[in-house]
C-alpha cells in the first residue's frame, strides 16, 4: 500500500525547491541591495568586532547565524551579477526577510549601542545609515 502525503506537503516541497523565475531573481536582487547598505569592506571590519560577536543565535559551533551570514553577504557583493548562484539567491532571500522582520522590531530610545542594530549590521544593513 503506498503512503499517503499530504497536499500540505508537496506543496511545501515543491515551493521550497521551484527554479526561481528570472523575475523572482531580479526582485531578490534589487531588495538585497536595497536592504543591505553596508559595503563588503565596511562588514568585513564591523565583523572582527567584540560588538558583532556578542550578538546573535549561536548556530552550533560558537559563532552565530548572523555572523556566518555576514560572510556569506561579503562574497556575494564581491560577485558580479551573473556569477550569483541559486544557492547565493536562496541566502539574499533570506537576508531580506531577517532584515524585514528584525527592523520591525525596534526598541525604542536610542539603538546606537543596541543589541538590535548589532544584530542587523551582522545581517549586513545598519540602520543609522
Amino acid at each position: 500500500m503506498p503512503i499517503q502525503q499530504s497536499p500540505r506537503f508537496k506543496l511545501n516541497y515543491f515551493s521550497q525547491n521551484k527554479i526561481m523565475t528570472a523575475e523572482e531573481k531580479q526582485d531578490i536582487y534589487d531588495e538585497f541591495y536595497d536592504k543591505v547598505n553596508m559595503t563588503p569592506s565596511e562588514l568585513e571590519d564591523w565583523l572582527e568586532t567584540d560588538k558583532s560577536k556578542s550578538v546573535g543565535q549561536d548556530s552550533g559551533d560558537g559563532e552565530s547565524k548572523g555572523h556566518k551570514s555576514g560572510k556569506k553577504i561579503i562574497k556575494i557583493k564581491r560577485k558580479h551579477k551573473d556569477e550569483l548562484t541559486d544557492t547565493n539567491y536562496g541566502h539574499m532571500k533570506k537576508v531580506n526577510s531577517y532584515i524585514a522582520r528584525h527592523s520591525a522590531q525596534k526598541p525604542d530610545g536610542d539603538v546606537k549601542e543596541s543589541d538590535w542594530r548589532y544584530s542587523l549590521k551582522n545581517w549586513g544593513h545598519d540602520p543609522l545609515k
